[in-house]
């Protein structure tokens, strides 16, 4: 596979180990390739990733070989790169990797990382959101363009609220959109705002947008995964590359851009020639700030006048207080 190859990176020298290992073999791209498109779209995925706490999704012999998520920083992790404390639901505690310069990037894709999957926090506040972010999911018998319909829908009710999201393709079927919020609420409060907004999306489409978590339930729809706001739930990050064989990557995209892309037009491949034309289509979102009074307020009314309270927590939750029976509807008939 060759001798290990040197690449310059802001002011560092990262050194790419087995350089011609293949990680996608049905395209043929190396681990090298792999580096250097992080390189490539260093500053935009710094961008998704700085200073956020940050899962490692390793493929080190590539997409056909095992894979692990990585949570703690590794034992080799190199002095300039720094780590931020996070809490599990369990109580329980990790030091992850918390990127600061591309460096990290490339650093990480040496080990086989595929894609980042950063908390939607900072290392100098891990309790706190900064991110509310919005996975608009198809279920069998959808599609990508059921998703652009209901992102179109999701943007009007984030208007009404006072937000702004920004869109990004998931590297699969889906669509995720993140609005920057100030880091004021709690991951429960947040969570609880990505449901009323959520229900708000499904009361204005209730033919093609679900919020029921259990999939005997969703029926041909788009499910707004809410729980994507739950503690140590994380969403891959822009830019990141997808394990499937033709390495798809999720691409940051303009509202104006959805209706016509298609997720299979970023790769490995072409997303560096778009970044070299257009960019970090995202490089403002830092820009802005917004806060989740009025998405709170939808909630309380929910509650108030429709009854509508918490949703079942994912699984490796503890119980939470207010949560209905964490318990399959088909089980609990029976």
């Amino acid at each position: 596979m060759g001798e290990s190859v040197e690449l310059t990176v802001g002011g560092r020298t990262v050194r790419v180990t087995n350089p011609g290992k293949v990680y996608f073999p049905e395209r043929g791209f190396t681990k090298l390739d792999l580096a250097r498109y992080y390189l490539a779209v260093g500053e935009g995925a710094l961008r998704a990733l700085r200073d956020r706490p940050t899962t490692l999704e390793r493929f080190p012999d590539g997409v056909d070989g095992e894979s692990f998520f990585q949570k703690r920083a590794p034992k080799n992790l190199p002095e300039w790169i720094p780590t931020g404390r996070i809490s599990f639901p369990s109580g329980r505690h990790a030091d992850e990797i918390c990127p600061t310069e591309t460096a990290a990037v490339v650093w990480a894709a040496n080990l086989g990382s595929l894609t980042f999957h950063p908390w939607p926090v900072r290392r100098g506040d891990t309790e706190h959101p900064d991110e509310l972010r919005i996975d608009l999911d198809p279920q069998p018998g959808t599609d990508y363009e059921d998703a652009v319909r209901a992102a179109g829908e999701l943007r009007e009710v984030l208007d009404g609220l006072g937000l702004r999201g920004w869109p990004k393709t998931s590297g699969g079927r889906g669509l995720h959109v993140f609005v920057p919020i100030a880091p004021e609420w709690t991951f429960a409060q947040v969570r609880r705002s990505a449901i009323a907004i959520a229900r708000e999306l499904e009361r204005r489409a209730p033919e093609r947008v679900t919020t029921k978590w259990w999939k005997e339930e969703r029926g041909e729809k788009i499910f707004v995964d809410y729980n994507q706001t739950a503690r140590d739930r994380t969403i891959a990050s822009a830019y990141s590359v997808r394990p499937r064989p033709h390495a798809p990557v999720s691409a940051p995209l303009r509202w104006e851009e959805v209706p016509d892309a298609r997720p299979r037009d970023f790769d490995l491949a072409t997303m560096p020639v778009r970044y070299r034309e257009l960019g970090d289509v995202h490089a403002d979102m830092d820009e802005h700030i917004f806060r989740l009074e009025a998405a709170l307020e939808l909630a309380a009314r929910d509650e108030r006048e429709h009854g509508l309270g918490d949703l079942p927590y994912p699984p490796e939750h503890p119980k939470m207080a207010g949560e209905p029976k964490r318990v399959q509807p088909s089980r609990a008939k029976k």
